[in-house]
């Protein structure tokens, strides 16, 4: 009888090889997927790539944007609101629900994660925490924000500000880790951030 074991050699039923086969499949699908989404970010159409970013369950308001060769985990977690805009090289994570409100302005490569692993886990196992980002708020390019943040109604966030806890409503953060350096003045914005450029 042929016996089967796991990668520390603990032996495995043949009903545990069954699923673990059935997730091994099911990750390579997944994997072929967001290399598909992946190069739907090179198209220079956002026609296109919303439609196809829709097809994979992404939800994304009216006049909202995402520029060329943004990056995914699970689409289907995401939201964005109405006229917003997200930059190229952009890495949005759907692991856990990413919310992004509207009139929101994420510079480029940005880079938002809703799971990470946990370094004291004994398996090094993943935690997920859901991310939103307020109406009106702007991220400056190559910032960071991790599991669990919630980024306020038009606060900023410094370009390479690392944000790990809470953005209170327009406050102005930057750092790492991002603390607020100031406050913003302009409390009851209504401006519409507008079309983006052709090609991106």
């Amino acid at each position: 009888m042929v016996a089967f074991k796991d990668k520390t050699g603990k032996n495995l039923s043949f009903a545990q090889v069954y699923k673990k086969s059935l997730n091994r499949f099911y990750n390579y699908w997944w994997d072929f997927s967001l290399m598909l989404i992946r190069w739907t970010g090179c198209v220079p159409i956002f026609t296109f790539r919303k439609f196809i970013y829709l097809l994979f369950g992404m939800k994304i308001g009216r006049g909202s944007t995402i520029h060329m060769w943004a990056g995914f985990f699970k689409p289907w977690g995401v939201i964005i609101g109405q006229d917003s805009v997200v930059g190229d090289h952009c890495f949005l994570d759907g692991r856990q629900s990413l919310k992004i409100g509207n009139h929101v302005s994420i510079a480029s490569q940005v880079l938002i994660y809703n799971s990470e692993h946990d370094i004291n886990s004994p398996d090094f196992k993943a935690r997920e925490e859901p991310v939103e980002i307020g109406d009106y708020a702007f991220i400056g390019p190559r910032a960071i924000i991790l599991p669990g943040v919630t980024i306020g109604k038009g606060a900023v966030v410094a370009a390479g500000a690392v944000v790990t806890k809470n953005v209170s409503e327009f406050s102005v953060v930057a750092g790492v880790p991002a603390k607020e350096i100031s406050k913003r003045s302009l409390k009851s914005p209504d401006y519409i951030l507008g079309r983006s450029r052709l090609f991106q």
